[in-house]
């Protein structure tokens, strides 16, 4: 192949890469209009649960009522919000929808980075992309959905009906609020991919699942740390519910690496025989 078809290839893949974040830009911002133009419903989901309708809580109060212990209900309660800057409500309408737009084509920019780097994957490598990037997605929405319906409902009503005295009412700012809803989704997110990276690192030869149960109680430890500085309550149920999905997750990357590691040696066996 002479300099000038590289040279050529070159560009026409630079322009391909163009094109693909083109359509990725376009399909993003059509979300995020969407989304920012359905202001009542995008907030109403968000803002869910400051209210005690919230079904996480008539959940509990359901249970409550099964088992006869009106304690695990949560009860009315209703914490305001409050903004104190001029711009800042225009500014999380357009942050929220932003968000909410890349979300919701997250599908598409996957597609769109498979499709793009595709062409240079061998048939094997193509089937564990494609397993790999369904897999972290699949985990990484989990993990939001674990925050929202779990974890941040409990957390905020812990934090938002916690008074050191009667005199002090709480009044929560709404930049707070949306804040901490989305740090602690972006953290549940990306601790929930650690059956994925567990099985990158297992194919690259760099874990092994004795590893894991050798170190399994540092882990625990570790993974107690993390739950306490993802949690912003001080309360051991919030902590204790923060841990046990993490848990189980190292958990499952135990028995995924072992998996991996006994196809690796399988493979391996099935070469030296040819």
């Amino acid at each position: 192949m002479s300099k000038k078809e590289k040279a050529s290839t070159f560009w026409e893949h630079l322009e391909e890469l163009r094109w693909a974040l083109l359509r990725i830009a376009i399909v993003v911002m059509a979300c995020m209009l969407v989304a920012f133009l359905n202001k009542d419903l995008l907030f109403s989901i968000i803002l869910a649960p400051q209210k005690s309708d919230f079904i996480l809580y008539r959940f509990f109060c359901f249970i409550a009522e099964k088992i006869s212990i009106s304690s695990i209900c949560p009860g009315e309660f209703h914490a305001k919000l409050i903004n104190t800057q001029l711009t800042s409500q225009f500014l999380i309408h357009i942050k929220m929808a932003f968000y909410m737009g890349i979300l919701a084509a997250f599908p598409y920019i996957i597609y769109q980075i498979f499709r793009f780097v595709s062409p240079a994957l061998y048939k094997h490598e193509k089937k564990y992309a494609f397993r790999v990037i369904f897999y972290s997605s699949l985990l990484f929405a989990t993990g939001i959905l674990l925050n929202y319906f779990i974890i941040f409902p409990l957390s905020f009503r812990f934090l938002a009906t916690y008074q050191v005295s009667v005199e002090v009412v709480n009044t929560i700012n709404l930049s707070s609020y949306i804040d901490t809803f989305l740090m602690l989704s972006l953290m549940l997110g990306i601790m929930s991919e650690l059956p994925v990276l567990s099985w990158l690192l297992a194919k690259l030869g760099f874990l092994s699942d004795k590893l894991m149960k050798k170190y399994r109680k540092h882990a625990i430890i570790l993974i107690l740390i993390i739950a306490a500085v993802i949690t912003p309550t001080a309360d051991a149920f919030t902590l204790l519910l923060v841990f046990f999905p993490i848990y189980l997750l190292y958990e499952l990357s135990i028995f995924i690496v072992k998996k991996t590691a006994r196809n690796i040696q399988f493979t391996n066996k099935k070469i030296e025989s040819l």
